[in-house]
């Protein structure tokens, strides 16, 4: 009989205790987990993601169509250099229990976590962990302190209305209570088997006589034996021998589902982390465009051309990035190729903002992608939020050669102004301009561009004048008599002294112009 599967992720600081409450809840353990690796040991912490499993019987309030519900932990390191792991393991769940340490409370890792859980999933539980630690007559005013603290935390987030329960993990007490408000908490959203099979790679290790095996849990879509699957950066299809989920061999692998999957003759050390799927939905990108939303939290400058670490799902790139946003007083619509859009030296929270992000090296990803971007590079000693902004993948681009043939179409402006001087008038319809242009540039790229004369008048550039880098103005109506004055009155100085009212001392030129940032051509427009 098919068992619906749930992925709950155990977040939070390190050393809350996060191993040991998955010991506790556990009933099977995966090749990867409880800190099985040799550095987990020696140092005492969680380097990499954990799996396990337990099984309960199948929820009520979601229906009688299962009998039993089996529960995948992935419990996440805590330490901030691992902050990327954590990120990479959190798009895989669909709940998170932020565990806290009684004793210290929030922490800063603790409030990363939590910013990660309010952009990957839409359900959380807190556990207040290491009560123990607490002498007996003092245990109940110090979970309640601590849960009001937690209680106003949460009440500035979308977790507001989440349960708090208090338990200590290491001597297992309080963990029968949370397993039945795990049980009333799950909410299992819709599966969709059909389409293409992604499945999220996480672990890859070799069995003698077996073959390799592919550890991860499954995105989309569904698999069976003897399907053939395509490996991410390898360009490889392996056929499928086996599947198990947490040690039961079983005949298909579905959405949602934490399995090993076994294919022959593969290389283990070829993949560590990527992608296993069928068909075309994986694509290879060099460069994508994402709408922004800024984590409140983070306090830094967010500039164009700065590089950010970038994570979809497993992977995590350095990117340089580009802001623009709708053009001032255009609607709130979704990013359209065919738009115009005002280009950003810095993002302004409010804006309706989007941002072109250029990788280092290309990336495996599935169109729609969850993308959160993070400075990794700041102290990780010092109590800041390094998560920036998210979004989700509005466009792609799979070619190498992107920048130089697609690029050019993405419709991103800057407003340029430029202001120069009437140095005479030549006749009543035609002015000699300087100091707009350098001796080098070539006027003609500026030609028939309107400009602003400071008395009013309306122009049009018509050419270079001369090899100095002056210019011709044609004034279609015509200079005014008070602009003619006051040019003539420049050339006569001494003569008559005309009335003309209170008029600059030089007649100014204004050229305002849009420039599309990624034209090769550097045409203006206006």
């Amino acid at each position: 009989m098919f068992t619906p599967n749930f992925n709950i992720g155990i977040l939070g600081h390190v050393d809350s205790g996060k191993t040991t409450l998955a010991k506790a809840l556990s009933h099977t353990a995966s090749t990867a987990c409880f800190d099985k690796n040799p550095q987990s040991k020696e140092r005492g912490i969680t380097l990499d993601l954990g799996f396990s499993s337990f099984t309960i019987p199948y929820p009520s309030h979601l229906g009688t169509d299962h009998e039993n519900l089996l529960i995948t932990l992935v419990d996440c390191p805590g330490h901030a250099s691992l902050l990327k792991t954590v990120i990479g393991g959190a798009h895989i769940i669909d709940l998170m229990i932020l565990v806290v340490d009684i004793i210290k409370g929030i922490q800063t890792q603790t409030a990363e976590c939590l910013i990660i859980g309010e952009l990957t999933c839409d359900k959380l539980l807190v556990v207040l962990n290491k009560t123990d630690l607490i002498p007996e007559d003092k245990r109940a005013d110090k979970i309640a302190k601590v849960r009001k603290k937690i209680s106003m935390t949460l009440s500035k987030t979308k977790f507001k209305n989440a349960e708090i329960i208090s338990c200590s993990a290491a001597e297992k007490e309080g963990v029968e209570n949370l397993i039945s408000i795990i049980s009333n908490s799950v909410v299992i959203g819709p599966r969709d088997f059909s389409g293409d099979f992604v499945f999220s790679v996480d672990h890859c290790f070799g069995v003698k006589g077996q073959g390799t095996v592919l550890t991860g849990t499954c995105l989309s879509g569904c698999i069976g034996l003897n399907d053939t699957v395509k490996i991410s950066n390898t360009k490889l299809e392996k056929k499928i021998k086996s599947i198990q989920v947490f040690r039961k061999s079983v005949d298909k692998l579905y959405q949602g589902d934490r399995a090993g999957i076994c294919v022959a003759q593969f290389d283990p050390k070829l993949i560590e982390r990527g992608l296993v799927y069928t068909g075309s939905v994986v694509k290879t990108v060099y460069a994508v465009i994402i709408d922004i939303n800024k984590v409140a939290y983070y306090k830094g400058s967010i500039t164009t051309k700065m590089k950010y670490h970038v994570s979809i799902g497993h992977e995590t790139v350095l990117a340089k990035i580009t802001f623009f946003k709708t053009e001032e007083g255009s609607s709130e619509a979704p990013f359209n190729m065919n738009h115009n859009y005002l280009y950003q030296d810095t993002y302004s929270e409010g804006d309706r903002g989007f941002a072109l992000l250029q990788f280092e090296h290309p990336v495996l990803c599935v169109e729609d992608s969850m993308v959160i971007i993070s400075r990794l590079d700041m102290d990780i000693n010092t109590p800041a939020c390094r998560l920036a902004f998210y979004g989700r993948l509005r466009h792609i681009y799979t070619s190498q050669d992107y920048s130089d043939n697609q690029l050019s179409d993405l419709r991103i402006f800057k407003y340029k102004e430029r202001e120069g001087q009437v140095e005479r008038m030549n006749d009543e319809y035609t002015v000699i301009g300087k100091d707009l242009f350098k001796k080098e540039t070539d006027i003609d790229l500026f030609s028939h561009l309107a400009v602003n004369l400071s008395t009013g008048e309306l122009g049009k550039i018509e050419g270079s004048f001369g090899q100095s880098g002056k210019f011709k103005v044609y004034v279609q109506d015509g200079l005014s008599e008070k602009t003619k004055l006051l040019l003539a009155s420049k050339k006569k100085k001494g003569k008559d002294n005309v009335d003309v009212g209170v008029v600059p001392e030089k007649v100014m030129i204004n050229l305002k112009f849009k420039r599309y940032t990624f034209d090769k051509k550097k045409q203006m427009l206006q």
